[in-house]
């Protein structure tokens, strides 16, 4: 097998994730990463056991065909066109550029030059981001008419370690975590054709409270809280809402409405994640025979007296289990029903429990759901 020579720049907090699932690629032969931090690059050579380069020698270095551009935004086009001009095909991290004018000039490069660029987010590829785009192409929702996308937090100076290029030019939460959004929301619904929104900037300063770099304050260039609405060359009509500072919130990640129904799509931060479809209150079936997931079709008040998903609880903890699965995952301890008399449980002893809850499970390359029923 002929192995694809890869080239890394950049050795910062993202460089681990690109580094660990480039491991799994038989095809791909790592030959160096470099970092204009020769202590960062030392770090992660070791790690990964990969040989460490400075970033001339990378683009000298005749059998590496692809450089994995991993530097801050500002520094994504700078990097990009010095590899084009050392006949290497670039992929970066997001954005591509830190304005349109800088992809342009990106574009028409490559163009010149019979090279490919690429840049990331390719999570809209995943089983759950592709299987709502089936069910909209099938017309399950019927026509789109609207949809929202929401990331807001208060911002990642509490858990990254260099926060600081965040709140730089080319940071920001739109060209941070924006991508992911319009990436799936250009793969549901397709091209946009118009667009307007609001910006602003609420601290002038943050203060960063974790390691290495806690109690230091950075100066924020950027705006960091953005609200837009984009107008779809089909007609639908999407509000986003990107922040970092709002100290926590209700929304969904991503949803598309519809004239017959509601698609709850899977994070656009992640590949792994169940989507869901509520028509006129019911849960429907999805491809391939596999039931969707109904997550907010239940008045939050209702869910909460259930033990269901509650929106702020981290995304790895948002479940729906039915009795039968709490049994299997957590031995015999029952699940009460408030709603019911005398507390019956969901594991076949009493009553039925009236809601419909779901198990899910994942399989190679997809995710699939298991229904039960207890109405």
């Amino acid at each position: 097998m002929d192995k694809v020579g890869i080239g890394i720049i950049g050795c910062g907090n993202i460089s681990g994730a690109y580094l660990t699932a480039m491991a799994s690629f038989p095809i791909l032969d790592i030959r160096g990463v470099a970092d204009l931090n020769r202590e960062l690059a030392d770090a992660k050579a070791a790690e990964f056991n990969v040989a460490v380069k400075t970033v001339e020698e990378l683009f000298a270095d005749p059998k590496v065909e692809i450089i994995v551009n991993l530097t801050i935004p500002k520094a994504h086009v700078a990097v990009a066109l010095q590899a084009l001009d050392a006949g290497k095909h670039t992929y970066s991290e997001k954005p591509l550029g830190i304005n349109f004018a800088e992809g342009k000039k990106l574009a028409e490069a490559a163009k010149a030059r019979n090279l490919r660029i690429g840049a990331a987010p390719d999570t809209f590829l995943g089983g759950g981001h592709q299987t709502a785009r089936s069910l909209i192409d099938k017309g399950v929702i019927g026509q789109p008419v609207g949809g929202s996308a929401t990331f807001m937090c208060p911002g990642h100076e509490r858990w990254h370690p260099n926060p600081a290029f965040f709140y730089e030019v080319g940071g920001g939460p739109m060209l941070d975590m924006g991508p992911y959004y319009i990436t799936d929301l250009v793969n549901l619904l397709g091209p946009v054709s118009q667009v307007a929104g609001f910006a602003t900037t609420p601290r002038s300063e943050r203060l960063i409270t974790s390691e290495p770099r806690n109690g230091e304050r950075i100066p924020v260039q950027v705006p960091t809280h953005v609200n837009g609405m984009m107008a779809f060359a089909n007609g639908a009509v999407v509000q986003i809402a990107m922040s970092f500072d709002v100290a926590g919130h209700k929304h969904v990640p991503l949803e598309i409405y519809g004239t017959e129904g509601t698609l709850v799509v899977p994070d656009p931060e992640q590949v792994r994640r169940p989507c869901g479809i509520s028509e006129e209150g019911r849960c429907v079936r999805g491809p391939a025979g596999h039931s969707t997931l109904c997550r907010w079709q239940l008045p939050l008040a209702r869910r909460r007296r259930h033990g269901a998903c509650d929106p702020l609880q981290p995304a790895a903890s948002r479940q729906w289990r039915s009795g039968a699965a709490c049994a299997r995952s957590h031995g015999s301890v029952p699940h009460r029903c408030r709603d019911r008399p005398n507390g019956h449980d969901h594991h076949g002893n009493g009553a039925p429990c009236p809601l419909v809850r779901f198990h899910r499970r994942r399989t190679a390359g997809e995710i699939s759901f298991r229904r039960k029923d207890y109405a």
